[in-house]
């Protein structure tokens, strides 16, 4: 497929670095793709960016047939950019497209259009010291049509955003909320794809948990209400007994490719790492022991995300001191130092958009 590119002339001004705040800003151009079950997908183009305007009986708007990605471009100190794991994130965005009887998408041209996007809109990458191009595909569903069904015509579309801290602690501690009465997923359902009735689900709890003054929530398996899960916006890792412990990837959580990245970086640094079901009584039982070292998020947005409190029912846990852990800080660190080219990247984990 050709790429047809049109430039706008009309450009935005730049927002400053020291603003920026999490996806309320937009880039000049976005990408567009259409389906058509005679045609495939077809008709990819880079345009200015502009509203979709869609008949009020479009199946999306209905009955939710959608998917979307996250990833980030970032500017190294050279002033190159690059961007991290985005092969995995166009896969996950298939597997998910798979769930939601979603044509799939070509990866490797989905990639260049990704790269050439970015590359048009270069200006937009922030150079402050924790600023990225926030980048989100998505597909949604464009029949018109009234009955529940898979859709038979599509829409394809990246748009980008200068973005700042996703949470506006930063980088500092968050308070996390359990819930045991709210479910957002089950296994079988549609936990594992990216996709916007999972976060509608999250949102009626998520709004308890900040009236109560946590930032998110931690959910629990749908069947039992005792396994962890993950966290609304990411993956969950405790430290108990000097041992890395996070939910398993079982058919109802996501699997998130910062989550991937700490656990392949602590076997690269022979930390013991174990994915397997942990309970909410096991973290609240080690607390108390005095084996609960640490908590922390980890996700495309937010990097790694310390965890300072814990509430559970009428119990509030503060982890450690309620400071950043040293192994969430090493994490931190070690992570966004190859995102932004800061050190070596031993996985192969970076992608240029500048060639060297």
């Amino acid at each position: 497929m050709e790429l047809k590119i049109i430039k706008t002339d009309k450009r935005k001004t730049l927002p400053d670095d020291s603003k920026l705040g999490f996806g309320t800003i937009f880039t000049d151009h976005m990408f567009n793709m259409d389906y058509h079950p005679d045609r495939g997908w077809h008709n990819p183009r880079i345009e200015p960016y502009s509203p979709i305007v869609m008949d009020p009986a479009t199946m999306v708007l209905h009955y939710g047939q959608a998917i979307f990605e996250g990833l980030k471009a970032y500017r190294n100190e050279s002033g190159r950019i690059q961007l991290f794991r985005p092969w995995n994130n166009i896969s996950r965005f298939n597997r998910s497209a798979d769930v939601l009887c979603i044509p799939r998408v070509d990866e490797k041209f989905t990639l260049e259009a990704i790269k050439t996007l970015v590359s048009i809109e270069r200006d937009w990458v922030p150079h402050s010291h924790g600023t990225s191009l926030y980048i989100r595909p998505t597909i949604i569903s464009t029949d018109p049509y009234l009955g529940v069904r898979p859709s038979h015509t599509y829409r394809f579309f990246i748009i980008l955003s200068p973005v700042g801290a996703y949470y506006p602690e930063g980088f500092n501690p968050v308070k996390i909320w359990v819930t045991d009465e709210y479910v957002r997923t089950v296994r079988g359902g549609m936990g594992t794809a990216k996709t916007p009735g999972n976060y509608a689900a999250s949102l009626f709890a998520a709004e308890l948990a900040k009236r109560l003054g946590y930032t998110q929530v931690l959910w629990l398996d749908g069947v039992e209400h005792r396994y962890i899960e993950e966290v609304g916006t990411m993956n969950i890792f405790f430290v108990i007994d000097d041992v890395l412990v996070t939910p398993p990837l079982e058919g109802s959580i996501l699997a998130g490719i910062t989550r991937d990245s700490v656990i392949t970086l602590a076997r690269h640094w022979n930390i013991p790492v174990t994915e397997r079901r942990i309970s909410i009584e096991e973290v609240m039982e080690a607390h108390e022991a005095g084996t609960l070292k640490e908590i922390f998020g980890s996700g495309t947005a937010a990097v790694i995300s310390p965890v300072s409190h814990l509430a559970w029912r009428d119990k509030v846990i503060t982890i450690g001191e309620g400071d950043v852990g040293p192994l969430a800080q090493r994490f931190y660190k070690v992570l966004t130092d190859i995102q932004y080219g800061r050190a070596e990247d031993p996985f192969g984990w970076v992608f240029p958009i500048d060639e060297e």
